[in-house]
């Protein structure tokens, strides 16, 4: 694989539709269970998440997909977006990709004037906890979820 210099990230193209669902159930399978809430938004994405103002980004290396990420508007005071649906295929891991794709997504966020980005994971994955930490998300507790493997849930503050 080539440097992550010719690693492109581009925001939502229908024509990388298909990998987003792609790489998503590939690391949800590897991981855990594929749960209806991820069926909901990975088969109906441009309703879920691009009608309703947030954004799919693509990290692209001569048209291939290597990773993917969304940030899902919320309107309630919690959060702006939460960064959601990340996903890097096992070909790219550990290259930098979800760090380019996490980046873009907190910048593009800023962007619109986002205060607070929230997210979801799961402990077992220490990598993207890692990542997220580095990012400067903090451990947050008091918001519920809609998905079981869900063990950790993390914020970050952006400074407007």
């Amino acid at each position: 694989m080539k440097n992550s210099d010719q690693i492109e990230i581009v925001t939502y193209n229908p024509k990388y539709k298909k990998s987003f669902k792609d790489l998503n159930i590939e690391w949800i399978s590897n991981y855990f269970e594929v749960e209806p809430n991820d069926i909901k938004a990975l088969d109906h994405a441009e309703e879920y998440i691009i009608a309703k103002g947030g954004e799919i980004f693509s990290a692209v290396l001569n048209d291939d997909v290597l990773g993917v990420c969304a940030l899902v508007k919320n309107n309630t005071e919690d959060y702006d977006y939460e960064l959601a649906k990340m996903a890097v295929s096992p070909k790219a891991q550990g290259k930098g990709v979800g760090l380019l794709l996490a980046q873009s997504a907190i910048e593009w966020a800023s962007e619109k004037g986002a205060s607070k980005i929230y997210l979801e994971s799961n402990t077992k994955l220490q990598p993207a906890i890692k990542l997220y930490e580095k990012l400067g998300f903090k451990e947050i507790k008091g918001i519920s979820s809609s998905y079981n493997r869900v063990d950790i849930q993390m914020m970050l503050i952006l400074n407007s």
